[in-house]
This record gives C-alpha cells, sequence and structure tokens, in this order.
C-alpha cells in the first residue's frame, strides 16, 4: 500500500481520531464485559418448554451481540494500528485519502464513500450470482 504523506492529515486531526478510537475501544470492552455479567445472572435452569425456548434466544442474543461487539473491537484496534504504521486514513479501497468529515464519523473506517460504494456494488454483484 503505498504511504500518503500525513500533510492531508493535521496533527490535531489524527489526535482526535486516536481520542475517539481509544473511547471507543474503552466503551466496547465495557460493554461486553456489562453482558458477559447480565448473562451470568440469568436464570438458565431447567423449566418447561417456553422457559427453555427463551432461555436459548436469550443466549442467541447475548452471542450475537457479543460477535458483533467483537468485530468492532477488531475494526477499532485495526484502525489504532494503521495510525501507528502511518497508514491511516487511508482507503483499502481506492489507495486514495479518506474524507475528513468521514474519519470524524467513524474513525474506525477503511473505506472512502467511493471505496465503500465499489465495495458494496461488488457485494451486490455476487450476491446474485
Amino acid at each position: 500500500m503505498e504511504q500518503f504523506p500525513k500533510s492531508f492529515l493535521t496533527e490535531s486531526l489524527l489526535f482526535e481520531c486516536r481520542t475517539r478510537l481509544i473511547e471507543a475501544r474503552r466503551d466496547i470492552l465495557d460493554r461486553v464485559r456489562a453482558g458477559r455479567e447480565e448473562f451470568e445472572h440469568l436464570d438458565k435452569s431447567g423449566g418447561d418448554e417456553a422457559d427453555q425456548t427463551m432461555s436459548l434466544l436469550a443466549e442467541n442474543d447475548f452471542l450475537t451481540s457479543q460477535q458483533r461487539l467483537m468485530e468492532r473491537l477488531i475494526e477499532v484496534d485495526l484502525a489504532l494500528a494503521r495510525l501507528e504504521s502511518g497508514h491511516y486514513g487511508i482507503c483499502e479501497e481506492t489507495d486514495e485519502p479518506i474524507e475528513i468529515e468521514r474519519l470524524r464519523a467513524i474513525p474506525w473506517t477503511r473505506l472512502s464513500i467511493e471505496g465503500a460504494e465499489i465495495r458494496e456494488t461488488i457485494k451486490r454483484r455476487f450476491a446474485r450470482s
């Protein structure tokens, strides 16, 4: 991947994004812990079929939410690694700088708006196959 000069990203923007990423990481980890504690305190004892079904649904919801949080955590950690390596703010699809407004809105993003549109087009094309 081509390394762009950091001139398109100011030090204050990099600091802002790093701070937001660290806060997002902390928030995700807190939510993972809270979800785990909440799940551990659910009544998972036998009961009738309806109780067992509700217990299974709660477990499924827990696992789904934990998976989403872990996927987001990975994205945040990858963004922090890109910051450290000097590749932050470069679209993985187009190799062009990601829009500053987009980085402020989604500091862990790996794609510019154009790159996201390209990926979505490819995804739709393969979904039809």
